[in-house]
């Protein structure tokens, strides 16, 4: 089964190339890291649109397959902050532990943590995790929740993601 995972920058400055999308693409070569075996990847750079978001991560999923989608960015309190919106107007099942889990983390560096809104859900069989839009902040956010992801998506009846131990520890009942 092949491996399609999507990262969606929402940004509307990056998307207006007024800045780097440093985001995005730090996300990915994290994922390089992780990852063994080959995969693919869709990857975009949006704006702060509820219905644009929306259309994106149900395009991602629904058409280009992808088991994963991590969009970083939007889950803030600011008004134009509507990730995790777009993200419930999309998903039949929300798992709120992905974001306990990353604000819980986001805490011990940052007490404005409590402002974060991250999320994720579950789209068919793709699922769906808002990071925060800084680099290092999405990272760790990654790091808190990746253990559970490749079960997740197991459960999902998606592909196998495999990684190095060495890199990242992930869990799967009955694996040592």
């Amino acid at each position: 089964m092949q491996i399609r995972i999507g990262i969606l920058n929402i940004s509307d400055r990056a998307s207006k190339n007024e800045y780097p999308d440093e985001p995005g693409q730090r996300i990915k070569s994290v994922l390089q890291e992780w990852l063994k075996g080959p995969w693919d990847l869709a990857y975009k750079v949006i704006p702060d649109d509820r219905d644009l978001i929306a259309r994106e991560l149900c395009q991602m999923a629904d058409e280009q397959k992808c088991c994963l989608i991590l969009t970083t960015g939007g889950t803030g309190p600011a008004v134009r902050d509507v990730t995790p919106e777009a993200t419930e107007q999309v998903c039949e099942k929300m798992l709120p532990g992905f974001g306990e889990q990353m604000r819980s983390v986001s805490l011990a560096y940052v007490p404005t943590a409590i402002l974060s809104r991250q999320t994720a859900g579950i789209r068919g069989q793709c699922l769906i995790v808002n990071l925060p839009g800084r680099p290092k902040a999405g990272k760790e956010c990654l790091e808190a929740v990746f253990p559970a992801i490749p079960y997740c998506i197991d459960l999902l009846e998606g592909p196998r993601l495999e990684t190095y131990p060495e890199k990242i520890s992930v869990f799967r009942p009955g694996q040592s």
